[in-house]
């Protein structure tokens, strides 16, 4: 892996994020770091909409170029529930409540959506976006990760993400992609 040459201020609270960008952006070179407090989250209907106002009230808010990163789970018997509400909807209905919200149905097919909003004070939001595939499983499997992750099978994989190392769910996840997307540009466009 290359030295990290260059920063980014990444706004946001949750470690977890902060981790694995830390390891999907160091193959780039690029050193994130933690800005607590990623600003206004507005209500929407897709993760790009929240991590793009996020961004652009944060770079102005804080007055530095920075991204913004905003994750869902959307369950397609469910209609795309939670979608962008998947924080929400992870404290106050929990694994167990998504499971009670599945029980019967015959489709499980889920997807994880992330958008990577880069904004400077002056520009408006660039967004990168990442999606992985698969199905929500019958029962939780695995420790690791955080949110739904022990519930959610990628396509082609035989571990939860909560089952996997680290390393392996920023290969695969969401997350992963929209950051890749998100290093590849800024290394060949920023300063």
């Amino acid at each position: 892996m290359p030295a990290s040459s260059r920063s980014v201020r990444f706004a946001t609270g949750n470690n977890g994020k902060m981790e694995e960008a830390r390891i999907i952006l160091s193959p780039f070179g690029i050193r994130p770091v933690a800005l607590n407090g990623k600003g206004v989250e507005i209500q929407a209907d897709t993760v790009s909409e929240v991590a793009s106002y996020s961004a652009r009230v944060a770079s102005r808010k804080y007055k530095k170029a920075l991204i913004v990163e905003d994750a869902g789970l959307f369950v397609e018997s469910l209609g795309g529930f939670p979608g962008p509400f998947s924080s929400y909807a992870f404290k106050t209905l929990e694994i167990d409540g998504l499971l009670k919200l599945l029980k019967g149905e015959g489709s499980r097919r889920a997807h994880f959506a992330s958008a990577v909003a880069y904004c400077t004070p002056s520009s408006e939001p660039k967004v990168f976006e990442g999606v992985v595939r698969g199905r929500i499983l019958e029962a939780q499997a695995g420790s690791g990760g955080f949110g739904f992750d022990p519930v959610f099978l990628p396509d082609g994989s035989a571990k939860s993400m909560a089952q996997m190392t680290l390393e392996e769910k920023c290969a695969v996840s969401h997350r992963g992609r929209a950051m890749r997307k998100f290093g590849s540009w800024f290394v060949t466009t920023e300063p």
